[in-house]
């Protein structure tokens, strides 16, 4: 094993059984190009990095490119594989800001990741083995598969999500308490599929159960899938992310935050997300191994994230407009959302052709067709209504994000009307 890794492992102590055998392996190389390059940074001369320069020390860019974008022409450079030091900070404040319970806790500076699909890929390389068990609900985004089962290896096992409209915790729980010492639970709020997130009362016995499997000596590490954060249109729906519990819960407990640019702030194809880590007891150098961790990750992986991205989001951050916008586009969505429970409540007729999962938040909802295949529905409402949608874990998916709110009624009535003509 590289010395560095063997020293990070040093200095995370027990905590380094968190970690895959890969994850242990991990090391960002301060000594290799990258150190020497930082060393010489400050030097008159510095002939260390693989970019150009103009005579007269400015980036070497082409005109058809910079001038498309309003940004400084340091955009066009290398940001580094930890991502650039304004955004991390910037996003570290953010994280507090939209999470107030996180004041005054303990944990690392954000990673940058290009985006949050590459936090998962992360996180999976770094924590989760083949003879690692992922545990997550049986209603699940398909790409969780991918990343964890078969790029890695790990078995995935899935729980029951909902019972009784709720959460199903308890499910959860068994699953947690089941043989094996390691665990990597993944907790996705919003859901997808599903558009629901934890109520009040869903966190605490979420949190309780996760600390009860803890204190039983599973060691336990918390994945929490933050895409859709803040998309919530209820009251009494747990408004903050998870991590700001597990963040200090149990020295059994790692908490891995996946968020970033590209739902919560409309952004899709900026691809800037964010990986960030806390434990009970965890020191400063401990999170700062696993920040190092990350960004050998990265660099192994890609290098860096987008630099023009990174900088498009620190502009965009301190743009004094920046709040007021992103409430306005909060409120498209909100209004399909209340739009959609008004169709669904003026429309009992629709429960003979399908069933509504719980939903409160995010980009989707989902339907459970009635005595008919759910594929058989999708494929006939491309054939015979022109309307296009997702088929997972035997329900249909419905991303109101996309439709305008003249067209959910029409949505509704086309996949009622698909239902009934596969029930005759």
């Amino acid at each position: 094993m590289n010395q560095l890794a063997t020293k990070l492992n040093e200095t995370l102590g027990s905590a380094a059984e968190f970690l895959s055998a890969t994850g242990k392996r991990m090391y960002f190389p301060y000594g290799g190009i990258l150190g020497q390059g930082a060393e010489a940074k400050t030097c008159d001369i510095n002939a260390t990095i693989g970019m150009a320069f103009e005579e007269d020390g400015s980036p070497l860019v082409m005109e058809c490119f910079s001038k498309s974008l309003n940004v400084d022409k340091k955009a066009f450079l290398y940001a580094g594989s930890f991502g650039l030091p304004a955004l991390r900070e910037a996003w570290r404040a953010k994280q507090v800001e939209k999470n107030p319970s996180l004041k005054g806790k303990t944990f690392s500076n954000p990673v940058v990741t290009n985006a949050l699909t590459h936090g998962l890929r992360i996180s999976a390389e770094l924590f989760a083995g083949e003879n690692d068990e992922v545990v997550a609900p049986d209603l699940f985004w398909d790409n969780y598969a991918l990343v964890f089962t078969e790029a890695v290896g790990s078995k995935l096992t899935h729980f029951n999500t909902f019972k009784d409209g709720r959460f199903d915790t308890a499910a959860m729980k068994s699953a947690l308490l089941a043989p094996g010492e390691k665990k990597i639970l993944i907790l996705n709020f919003p859901n997808n599929p599903t558009g629901y997130t934890a109520t009040i009362q869903d966190a605490t016995e979420i949190v309780a159960a996760v600390k009860e499997a803890a204190d039983a000596g599973k060691r336990i590490v918390v994945v929490l899938d933050d895409a859709y954060f803040g998309l919530v249109y209820e009251d009494g729906i747990h408004g903050e992310s998870l991590f700001a519990e597990f963040s200090d819960l149990s020295e059994n407990v790692l908490a891995v935050k996946l968020d970033g640019t590209t739902k919560e702030d409309y952004v899709w194809g900026l691809r800037v997300g964010f990986i960030t880590f806390a434990f009970k007891g965890a020191t400063a150098e401990q999170l700062k191994a696993l920040e190092a961790k990350a960004a050998g990750n990265v660099r192994s992986g890609i290098s860096n994230v987008t630099s023009i991205g990174q900088h498009l989001a620190i502009r965009a951050f301190a743009d004094p407009q920046y709040a007021s916008q992103k409430a306005e586009k909060y409120a498209v969505l909100r209004r399909r959302y209340e739009k959609i429970r008004e169709i669904l409540a003026s429309h009992p007729e629709y429960a003979k052709s399908f069933e509504v999962m719980p939903f409160n938040s995010g980009y989707f909802m989902c339907v459970r067709p009635v005595g008919v295949d759910a594929e058989d529905v999708r494929r006939r409402l491309i054939e015979k209504y022109s309307t296009g949608t997702i088929v997972l874990s035997g329900l249909i998916r419905l991303a109101f994000s996309t439709i305008p709110s003249d067209k959910l009624a029409t949505l509704f009535e086309n996949v009622a009307c698909a239902v009934r003509d596969l029930q005759k």
